[in-house]
């Protein structure tokens, strides 16, 4: 019975820290409208790779842009290193946000370590380290992937370099990992995306022409928005609904076909991913490479002069 109850209260107390945690994360530390939540992957997806080497962010971001991704190219055992996510874009840019207005950007990333490597803890970190990941909360994709970190969304002003600290495994105490080559795969977005969870979409998208028609009427709404009326060619008359924040690229009379643009597009982010290697490196093969460098250069010390020895002999020889 106690064991039980104590069992529940841990539960209930680890649950209520998350909470905790994340409320300052969101309304603290990076106050940002947006509906790009990583959260929405971690409970669709168990893995946010699929088989075909596609990151599932791009089923809601189907923009693409450009990623970059840093890291050492070998590392020791038992070591914390860094992995930079560069999502460069232009900061002058302002984005469609859920209710019409424009806003700054946001950001966020999921990196996806080998087995055995996993998010470094603070207490391992450098002054320096600890400065720069300073306000980011970085957290396990889930409680059985704690090799696949996310972070987001966070200020695009601030963050469009993200610094994920990083602690390699130790063979010698993870029979699991091998001192081999392992890929790191990385998915960063920025700005909003154009498909919800749901599937339906965001207002982050071109408005396109339903039939073909002529466009006989383009109301504009009070509350933002507008109301495009077309004629089709049977003189049935249907309406076409344009949300807040996005602006007609047709006018009265507009003759239109189906799938024709009707609104500008309003998307200026995107999500993008890469993919890099690093070698978990073994001390010890350090160690014999640098032993066998030390003694072929010692050996070619003696070479050079056992040569200049035979040298001096047959000279002597010769003049004898």
């Amino acid at each position: 019975m106690n064991n039980n109850y104590t069992q529940y209260f841990n539960t209930n107390i680890r649950y209520i820290i998350i909470l905790i945690t994340s409320i300052i994360n969101l309304v603290l530390v990076q106050p940002i409208t947006t509906h790009a939540f990583p959260i929405y992957a971690q409970q669709g997806y168990e893995n946010p790779r699929e088989a075909t080497g596609r990151i599932v962010c791009a089923n809601c971001h189907l923009a693409q842009k450009p990623i970059e991704i840093e890291t050492p190219k070998t590392v020791l055992p038992n070591t914390v290193f860094e992995a930079i996510i560069k999502i460069p874009y232009d900061k002058n840019s302002k984005q469609v946000l859920g209710n019409g207005s424009k806003g700054s950007l946001n950001t966020g990333a999921v990196v996806i370590l080998p087995e055995g490597f996993k998010l470094a803890s603070k207490n391992l970190l450098t002054e320096e380290l600890k400065e720069k990941t300073n306000n980011i909360y970085i957290q396990p994709y889930s409680t059985s992937k704690d090799n696949i970190l996310v972070v987001g969304p966070v200020s695009g002003e601030k963050n469009q370099e993200i610094i994920f600290p990083i602690l390699s495994p130790d063979p010698s105490k993870d029979k699991s990992v091998h001192f081999l080559k392992y890929p790191i795969y990385v998915g960063a977005n920025r700005g909003r995306g154009q498909i919800y969870p749901t599937g339906d979409k965001t207002n982050n998208n071109t408005i396109t022409a339903s039939q073909k028609g002529k466009v006989i009427a383009i109301n504009m709404l009070e509350k933002g928005g507008y109301n495009i009326s077309i004629e089709k060619d049977n003189g049935e008359i249907y309406t076409e609904a344009i949300p807040p924040g996005l602006e007609p690229i047709v006018s009265n009379g507009s003759k239109v076909i189906a799938n024709q643009n009707l609104t500008n597009d309003p998307n200026i982010g995107g999500f993008g991913q890469t993919e890099t290697e690093i070698v978990l490196q073994s001390p010890l093969r350090i160690k014999n490479m640098i032993a066998f460098f030390f003694i072929v250069t010692l050996a070619q010390i003696f070479f050079v002069l056992k040569k200049k020895q035979w040298e001096k002999v047959q000279a002597a020889e010769i003049n004898f």
